[in-house]
């Protein structure tokens, strides 16, 4: 009968040692990562992060649908086109406004760059490419610098929520490739992002600065130490600009009134525009954004009334305070030319698959 060695199985490495045989330890089987920057010098098209530091008014743009779900790129045309003539700076593209969350990484990529091709010219093309998993977050970073990008969107992982270490790790991962605004809202990530940390992150060049949602103490605490920051709550935009040191604003409700925004972050102090645009944005926030924002723009006529689940208009009540707003604010402010009007439940499109 033949006689067989006995093995002991190692699983960290995939092979079979004898007993008693000598292993090195598992440190010593860590392959380093040889993984090099896809990147270009090439410098057509390229922004500083200079350029990125001095945009006022960014909007986060709206992504339309087509009646099937796939992307209304007319509609969107239209929407870019009214940004730049009413002076928006710069544009976060497939952000939370813009719904990232729902496209998959072919379609985001697809729409960075179709944006960059049609008017990367006249506005900044900040691309959010940010993710709680590093790994995409730096394939879909060389991906959109590589489509012409100026700037990326970068957010703290979330949901599975890393360390304060990690946080630096994740970031440092991408900061590499171009001009980076980090974003910090923990309503949405469920994690802060500790100044302390986007201090130690601001010796790297490429970043140009923050998108803060904590409010506007957070704000003079990092323009105090000449940090760049734009207000990312609209309702607070005015003060942060012209009270706390911020920048500008990365805003929602400039989809909406970009004219009136781009007043209030140029023009100089102006708390009586500000107070009238208060209950626009209380309404636009209050349900999740995009909700009320995807809301208003079917009701204006510029986007068509289609939404992608999980996502569902707001209530007829809702609708009905909307055009209200619309009456007091003024309708020449408003994009679009159409009249506003109350949509019926049944005008809206759900689309489940997509």
């Amino acid at each position: 009968m033949a006689t067989f060695k006995t093995y002991s199985s190692v699983c960290t490495t995939g092979i079979a040692f004898p007993r008693n045989s000598y292993r090195k330890p598992v440190q010593a089987a860590i392959v380093p990562s040889f993984h090099l920057p896809m990147r270009s010098s090439e410098v057509k098209n390229r922004t500083s992060t200079e350029d990125i530091k001095s945009l006022r008014l960014i909007t986060a743009i709206k992504t339309p649908y087509l009646p099937d779900g796939r992307f209304d790129l007319e509609a969107y045309d239209n929407l870019m086109n009214t940004q730049i003539v009413n002076g928006a700076e710069g544009v976060i593209v497939g952000g939370t406004t813009g719904e990232g969350q729902l496209m998959s990484w072919d379609e985001h990529i697809m729409l960075i760059g179709h944006t960059v091709n049609c008017f990367g010219g006249k506005i900044k093309v900040i691309g959010n490419t940010g993710s709680n998993s590093t790994r995409e977050a730096i394939h879909a970073t060389e991906q959109g610098f590589a489509v012409g990008m100026h700037a990326a969107l970068h957010i703290n992982p979330y949901y599975g929520k890393t360390s304060l270490n990690g946080l630096v790790s994740h970031f440092d991962s991408v900061l590499s490739m171009g001009p980076t605004i980090i974003y910090n809202v923990p309503s949405r990530t469920g994690q802060d992002i500790p100044p302390h940390i986007i201090q130690n992150l601001a010796q790297n060049l490429s970043l140009a600065g923050v998108k803060e949602c904590v409010g506007n103490d957070r704000i003079k605490q990092y323009t105090d130490n000449g940090i760049v920051v734009w207000s990312g709550n609209d309702d607070q935009c005015h003060d942060a600009r012209w009270g706390y040191g911020a920048t500008g604003v990365i805003s929602v409700v400039s989809n909406l009134v970009p004219g009136l925004i781009r007043e209030l972050m140029f023009a100089g102090n102006n708390p009586t525009l500000n107070y009238k645009l208060l209950p626009l944005i209380d309404w636009l926030f209050h349900e999740p954004n995009p909700i009320g924002l995807n809301t208003a723009l079917a009701q204006l006529g510029v986007v068509r009334p289609v939404f992608r689940l999980p996502y569902v208009p707001l209530r007829v009540e809702k609708r009905i305070e909307f055009v209200n707003l619309v009456k007091n604010i003024g309708r020449e402010h408003f994009v679009g030319e159409k009249d506003v009007e109350v949509l019926d439940d049944n005008d809206f499109i759900i689309v489940r698959r997509y």
